[in-house]
């Protein structure tokens, strides 16, 4: 009864407007005094312990990161450069766009962040190469998921956080997935402009054009390889990295590209610290409300249910790719991760599925969400940046949201994907 209690009043919350953090903190006190036995002062203790974490303070500074990235215009440079190459195709500019996709998502770990960067950048270009609207919100709502994927990635972070596995091994184990979702959103972007006749062509590959936009771009093409390059040679830790990689993009945008002014810098600061803050209360509240079903026993009824059931692991990993798709029309990413984490994960490691391949799962189900009506973050951004209604967003996204579980499937079942580069 509490339970059901519970999550009506965190629906009903969240339908009337509340903040994810603060419908979840307001419901988890709730259920703390309903539990007997349970002092009060466990809220403010659990609490504090869930974001006193060293892997978290990464989030940040890749916040700050990828919001810098973003107002130094970036983006800009990456497309003139890839586009020398790219526009000579049919649907070249979808192309180009697709790709500083993939770009941008190796230097933001943020799916809203991707899409909104990329869109303001690119969506008018494409309505002046006769792209509709529709096609042109989706095609940049959709590559933008590819930042919850392609490290660094703010939810393997709060994964890793949240179940103890190390975040370095969950970034790895994050590239060839995200490598492949961008080949298949690639391939159905070259399908569907061919298919319509969309884009302009500019004849033949601009190497000449290439070859002088390279020095410009090389501030920006060399964040991934820090990021990236450090965390696998084992350099620096994810939070280490985080610090470096958030003050080279100061100085790129400020000095190299010039960009920025200073008081830019301490802008894009402000906005990181509400962003981060807004992350840090929703790990809380969940924390919180994950310690009350653990002490109300739900994890341990959950593992005595399959074994009851005789479940096996790949019944498990559909039923859980379910009801996570389920959550992702009503709930955004970091609730979602935060909310079920602490039930899945004993779960699967008691039926025997790698850890680091659940958790590869659980944010390729993450992606899915923010394309997921109606909460689906991406589908909303896009709709402000192309003026044009979320109903036609989602609409533009469907080919793409097939593409997207054919690679959820690939991701579920073949751990090879997820793991090759791991152990």
């Amino acid at each position: 009864m509490t339970l059901g209690l519970s999550v009506i009043g965190l629906l009903v919350l969240l339908a009337l407007g509340a903040h994810v953090g603060t419908a979840m903190g307001l419901v988890s006190s709730g259920m703390v005094l309903s539990v007997d036995g349970v002092p009060l002062t466990v809220v403010a203790q659990t609490a504090f312990k869930s974001i006193n974490s060293y892997p978290l303070m990464a989030i940040p500074m890749f916040v700050l990161m990828g919001n810098l990235m973003m107002r130094g215009n970036i983006v800009a440079v990456m497309i003139e450069l890839i586009g020398s190459l790219v526009r000579c195709v049919r649907g070249g500019l979808a192309l180009t766009v697709m790709l500083a996709c993939v770009f941008f998502a190796a230097v933001s770990g943020s799916s809203v962040g991707s899409a909104a960067a990329i869109g303001a950048a690119t969506v008018d270009g494409l309505k002046r190469e006769n792209y509709p609207p529709r096609f042109s919100a989706a095609l940049v709502a959709v590559g933008g998921t590819l930042g919850l994927m392609i490290p660094p990635s703010l939810g393997f972070i709060l994964i890793g956080s949240i179940v103890g596995l190390p975040v370095d091994k969950l970034f790895i184990a994050g590239i060839l997935p995200g490598l492949m979702e961008a080949a298949f959103l690639l391939m159905t972007t070259v399908w569907l402009t061919r298919r319509h006749g969309y884009g302009n062509t500019a004849g033949t590959p601009d190497f000449a054009g290439f070859t002088r936009r390279l020095p410009r771009a090389a501030g920006a093409l060399s964040m991934p390889v820090l990021v990236l390059g450090s965390i696998y040679l084992g350099i620096f830790t994810p939070t280490e990295v985080s610090a470096v990689a958030a003050g080279y993009a100061a100085l790129l945008c400020v000095l190299i590209y010039r960009t920025m002014k200073w008081r830019d810098v301490w802008q894009a600061s402000q906005e990181s610290i509400l962003q981060s803050t807004m992350i840090f209360m929703v790990v809380m509240g969940g924390s919180l409300i994950g310690f009350i079903l653990a002490r109300m026993g739900v994890s341990a009824s959950l593992i005595g249910f399959m074994e009851r059931m005789d479940m096996s692991a790949w019944q498990f990993l559909l039923l859980a790719n379910a009801v996570l798709l389920v959550l992702g029309m009503f709930l955004d990413g970091v609730a979602m991760i935060v909310l079920t984490a602490p039930l899945l994960f004993p779960m699967a490691t008691h039926l025997g599925i790698d850890p680091v391949h659940f958790a590869v799962i659980m944010v390729a189900n993450v992606e899915i969400a923010t394309l997921t009506p109606p909460i689906g973050l991406n589908l909303f951004v896009m709709s402000g940046i192309a003026r044009i209604p979320v109903e036609q967003v989602a609409r533009g996204v469907v080919p793409f949201y097939v593409t997207r579980l054919v690679s959820l499937a690939l991701i579920t079942f073949v751990p090879a994907l997820s793991l090759a580069l791991v152990h």
